[in-house]
């Protein structure tokens, strides 16, 4: 029998896990859960969803700022997406490919490294970052077999714009924007509780409402003067049915043809107007919180104009937006439209987001997976990691 490979994507949000014979990963959230009307009861990544009442919803992250800090938190849940219930497979017969940030911590690596081998003794592991995994899935799957991509991670914690050469992370061309989801969901908490409703400590549903609402805008001005305008000549406000855990399980868009009809129901109601697409357009405007760095496009420019001019081309051509923030509607045609702006004429312009981009890393782990020498090109195997310890994953896998 053929070992089992699982490829999980570790975020500071959701992981991303499966085997790579399954067509799509399982994704659960990166925390442990309690919630207010259940406080003995702890729930681990998605049991989340057995909870009755998300309101006042307390949870506990292992990572902070984009990287791994609680390890007693993190170990919990490797515990329980490596169980037989959920993996279905012994782990010490089982190969490993995991993700990484950009510019991880050594103490990080070492700790991550000593769990899979000595912890959980998975037969072989194998440690990439998400940008390399992103462009090994689209190498594989272009007609052109592209040498160079640029890989726009719009994540949880952050943003990097990541050059990939050969497999290789260009380093000195990496940049990072301190924008990413968790800024977006605490920004329209804080101005959904001084316009509205006081909603500081329901992070998961307005992080439900962000997911529902939001919507990138491709001409900001004219967007911002439609919300302006009376009552049906407003194209943007819509009215958001929050959840009350007795009819309402989940909050829902109300139906645009019952807008400006008297709401009569006894659930509590958002009126979403500006917020729809001021929330995201931090990503392109950090500055509107106070970040003083660069927005999406001009990071992208300023990272391949600091790249070999002949590879420069090349990187414009092959341009991919992974990462959860990727699917917010409009964000494609605006990141398209931006960089077209600041992209030499002469140079051809492709970017490509694919249909699911938060899941992209883990497809390329799974691709990964299933190359010819994917063990002894790719791997550290048990056997290795003991005869040589820690140093030689830093050999192998920190080039």
């Amino acid at each position: 029998m053929a070992t089992q490979t699982a490829v999980l994507d570790l975020g500071a949000s959701t992981c991303k896990f499966g085997l790579s014979t399954d067509a799509d990963p399982r994704v659960i959230p990166n925390c442990i859960s309690k919630a207010k009307n259940e406080r003995r009861k702890v729930f681990y990544g998605d049991q989340l969803s057995d909870c009755k009442d998300f309101s006042g919803l307390f949870y506990v992250l292992p990572f902070q700022k984009g990287y791994l800090v609680n390890w007693d938190v993190q170990r919990q849940l490797f515990d329980y997406m490596f169980s037989k219930e959920n993996l279905k497979v012994d782990v010490t017969e089982t190969n490993l490919v995991y993700t990484e940030p950009i510019f991880n911590f050594t103490s990080i690596k070492e700790c991550l490294d000593e769990i899979f081998f000595e912890e959980h003794q998975f037969k072989a592991v194998c440690r990439k970052r998400t940008a390399e995994l992103a462009n090994f899935k689209h190498a594989a799957e272009s007609a052109k077999n592209p040498l160079c991509s640029l890989i726009v991670d719009s994540g949880f914690s952050f943003t990097h714009i990541l050059p990939v050469c050969q497999g290789q992370i260009l380093k000195r061309s990496a940049r990072r924007i301190d924008v990413g989801g968790k800024v977006m969901t605490n920004y329209l908490k804080e101005i959904i509780s001084y316009r509205q409703l006081h909603v500081l400590d329901e992070t998961y549903v307005m992080n439900q409402v962000k997911e529902d609402c939001c919507f990138v805008s491709t001409d900001f001005n004219h967007d911002m003067e439609t919300t302006k305008q009376k009552r049906k000549l407003n194209t943007i406000a819509r009215d958001y049915i929050l959840p009350d855990y007795t009819n309402v399980k989940r909050g829902y868009i109300r139906p645009i043809e019952e807008m400006w009809t008297k709401f009569t129901g006894t659930e509590q109601l958002l009126k979403m107007n500006n917020e729809r697409f001021t929330v995201p357009e931090l990503l392109f405007n950090p500055s509107d919180v106070g970040i003083q760095q660069m927005g999406i496009p001009e990071a992208i420019h300023h990272s391949i104009q600091t790249t070999e001019v002949l590879q420069q081309p090349h990187f414009y051509q092959n341009i991919i937006l992974i990462g959860g923030n990727a699917a917010i509607p409009g964000y494609h045609k605006r990141v398209t439209s931006d960089v077209r702006k600041l992209c030499p004429d002469v140079f051809d312009l492709d970017i490509l987001c694919p249909d699911n981009p938060a899941t992209y890393a883990w497809q390329g782990g799974v691709t990964l997976s299933k190359t010819a020498d994917f063990v002894s090109k790719y791997c550290i195997t048990k056997a290795e990691y003991e005869e040589s310890g820690k140093n030689i994953c830093f050999q192998k896998f920190d080039k």
